[in-house]
């Protein structure tokens, strides 16, 4: 049926440009003679001009194509084929006329006016079509809100010119602070001013949704742009970021509502990918924990450096296949493997490094959730410290070029066992870098990632579904949080730039109140703390703290080459007590001997103090990256 539908609207355009033809002539002669009466002596040349342009300009329009378009959406590519026509028509019917009878009986004027006039005939009922359709002009039975634009850019325009063909928002003007841009049109659309008017402008054209159209913007004024609607109580939707944007389409259905991950993400970091590159590109690759939520964005990105093979490793068999997929259909033309196995089982990664020989290892298999190791230690220090022993160990004895080992801000005077295992997997990693020759140990800690596998974020995402409580352990406790995707990136830049024994702290800006998440998190689903979606708080769980450090107070921190990656100085540990340490934790771990397994992780993390920092902040002391 739309087949049908398609062709009969198809001949009914051709119609219509066909009986143009004698109309255009017909009005050119007209024109020549002052809209009077034509001669007598000019009516058979028009009659035989006609008879001659219509089967001509009829398969010159089909040779260009003028029935492919849809006049829904006639743009300048269908004016351009109009013009080719209309001209190679005209050129051919007075150049047959020349040939049959010199022109005679053909004003000179008619050359010129006939294409002008045919031309205007064919492209004006496109546009005006489009334009009606554009502005929904008695087209439509739908209502549209009005929609305010903020950020008039490339994105702004593809929007809008989206906007304008459907959607269910009217676009009736855009913000920018670009003062360049302030008065401006685009696609009809006028650019009324800078943010700071958002409120009186809202006001001014009764705004019912505002837009935000810019996917590089900055945290803080994505932050503002949404307080500010908030106040108003008008709905904010944005386009995802530019990472998210990687295929360049921007459309009608790209818009989403604001979410948390928006106001806490911070401003595009700048990546020196050629370092990046020279690490991965031809090498083989592993990446342990390959289906967590680090690990699996660690295969993503890695992929993107063409490794000769990545390795991907994770003992769950769910997100292994889910990631395999992933990576299978975004890089159909990649080498990558994907093996089930644990990091602890000796055998199985032995055969790994010899079946594979990698030459970079992310290590980012680990358990981090604080409430569940603390409550099964063993386990914790099985993965957390035995798993990447071997790994390092593997790693060394197969000449891997690098081993990057990532680790958590609750390494720095861990209060929880999760902490305290993470701590000595560095002190290892560290160690081991002094003692090899060929493989070089880079460790890198950072805070929280947003969005990741049993973090808070998802946690109240899914108890404001369920209409709340929202649970919180303390009204004072704060956390640093980053986005998957930087985090990575930043894994990668310190990786490539590691020459061995380092520790990287990755700049995780400001702490977050998680009360004040709690807040946001509730505002942006359309709903008042307090009032529709309860705050509860539970208290803080065993080894938690109310606030996180990226460096304990004997690692200075130095600056490095990128202004988001700090290291921290090594401290030295006697390898043979760490050895002697690791035997007894093997012993107390079989035995489950647990108090006795936290006394040796004590002695090895000597500022592992369990239940530290689960009361107000220890003044001077720095919670963060640098000088703040």
């Amino acid at each position: 049926m739309n087949r049908l539908m398609s062709l009969r609207n198809r001949w009914l355009v051709f119609v219509h440009d066909l009986l143009w033809v004698p109309a255009a002539m017909l009005m050119a002669f007209w024109l020549r003679f002052n809209l009077g009466d034509i001669p007598d002596d000019y009516i058979h040349a028009l009659k035989i001009l006609i008879v001659v342009a219509l089967p001509v300009q009829a398969l010159v329009s089909w040779y260009f194509g003028l029935y492919r378009g849809i006049w829904r959406f006639a743009s300048i590519p269908d004016l351009l084929r109009i013009l080719k026509a209309v001209l190679s028509g005209a050129v051919l019917t007075f150049v047959f006329m020349f040939i049959w009878q010199r022109l005679e009986g053909v004003p000179r004027s008619v050359l010129v006016l006939y294409p002008v006039i045919l031309t205007l005939a064919l492209a004006t009922p496109r546009m005006l079509y489009r334009w009606l359709k554009d502005h929904h002009l008695n087209l439509t039975t739908h209502e549209r809100k009005r929609a305010l634009l903020i950020g008039a850019g490339r994105a702004g325009e593809l929007l809008v010119r989206d906007l304008l063909k459907s959607g269910p928002y009217e676009p009736v003007g855009f913000l920018d602070d670009a003062e360049r841009r302030q008065g401006q049109e685009i696609h009809g659309i006028r650019v009324m001013g800078g943010l700071a008017e958002l409120e009186k402008i809202i006001g001014k054209l009764g705004v019912e949704v505002v837009l935000l159209t810019m996917p590089s913007a900055s945290h803080r004024v994505i932050q503002s742009v949404v307080e500010k609607c908030q106040q108003l109580d008008v709905p904010c939707r944005t386009l995802p970021s530019v990472a998210d944007l990687a295929d360049g389409r921007v459309e009608v259905s790209s818009l989403r509502q604001v979410q948390i991950e928006d106001l806490l993400g911070r401003d595009v970091i700048e990546m020196d990918d050629a370092p990046v590159r020279q690490l991965i590109s031809g090498q083989c690759v592993l990446v342990t924990g390959a289906g967590g939520s680090i690990g699996s964005e660690l295969c993503r990105q890695v992929m993107r450096h063409d490794p000769a093979s990545l390795i991907m490793v994770d003992h769950g068999e769910y997100n292994l296949y889910r990631i395999e997929g992933e990576i299978r259909r975004r890089f159909p033309s990649g080498n990558a493997v994907a093996l089930l196995g644990d990091i602890r089982d000796e055998a199985r990664m032995r055969w790994l490094f010899e079946a594979w020989r990698p030459q970079v290892v992310f290590n980012a298999a680990a358990y981090k959730h604080v409430p569940l190791v603390e409550e099964n230690p063993a386990e914790g220090v099985k993965t957390n410290i035995f798993g990447t022993c071997q790994l390092a160990d593997l790693a060394v004895t197969f000449q891997a070029r690098k081993f990057v080992q990532i680790s958590t801000d609750k390494a720095v005077n861990p209060a929880n066992i999760m902490g305290a295992t993470k701590r000595a997997a560095e002190i290892y990693c560290q160690n081991m870098s002094t003692r090899s020759q060929e493989t070089a140990f880079i460790t890198t800690r950072f805070g929280n990632v947003l969005g990741s596998a049993g973090s808070v974020v998802p946690l109240f995402r899914e108890q404001i579904e369920h209409g709340g409580p929202v649970t919180v352990t303390h009204p004072e406790i704060t956390r640093y949080f980053m986005t998957i995707p930087e985090a990575v990136s930043l894994i990668l830049q310190a990786g490539a730039m590691g020459e061995g024994g380092e520790i990287f702290v990755l700049d995780m800006g400001e702490p977050v109140r998680i009360a004040d998440l709690a807040e946001q998190m509730i505002r942006l689903s359309g709903l008042e703390p307090g009032e529709d979606i309860e705050i509860v708080y539970t208290g803080l769980r065993p080894g938690e703290k109310l606030y996180e450090e990226l460096f304990h107070a004997s690692e200075s921190l130095q600056k490095t080459t990128h202004p988001k990656i700090m290291l921290s100085a090594s401290r030295e540990t006697d390898w043979a007590q760490v050895q002697k340490q690791l035997k007894q934790l093997r012993v107390a771990c079989a035995e489950r001997k647990l108090e006795q397994l936290k006394s040796i992780l004590q002695e090895m993390v000597p500022e592992y103090a369990p239940g530290a920092g689960m009361e107000t902040p220890r003044p001077g002391v720095s919670s963060g990256a640098g000088q703040r």
